[in-house]
């Protein structure tokens, strides 16, 4: 009971901090610049942030040197530069990566 109460209340917030700049901004109302900024800024600083987070454990010095990390950011980029399809390059890069750390890079 007490676990179905917090997965519901979770659900809740989740779905009202989705829909409430809906609500807030539904067309009636000018949307402030700052938000403009973010909603075209945000995502490519979180990729940073997400690439930067990645990245940041990879030991340089010692084996396999960064290889399988290096490839597989190579592998996304060139996916995504071919196809330009986001979540075809994420999904290739990872399992590319899963891939060298599990069976090339033992």
């Amino acid at each position: 009971m007490h676990s179905g109460l917090l997965i519901l209340t979770m659900a809740v917030v989740t779905a009202l901090l989705r829909f409430l700049p809906f609500l807030i901004w539904n067309g009636k109302r000018k949307t402030p610049a700052y938000i403009l900024f973010l909603g075209k800024y945000l995502p490519y600083s979180i990729m940073g942030m997400l690439v930067v987070y990645c990245l940041k454990g990879v030991q340089l010095t010692s084996y396999p040197h960064g290889l399988p990390e290096f490839i597989a950011v190579a592998a996304v980029a060139l996916l995504h530069i071919w196809k330009k399809n986001t979540l075809l390059s994420i999904i290739g890069g990872t399992a590319l990566y899963m891939f060298l750390i599990q069976v090339v890079f033992i």
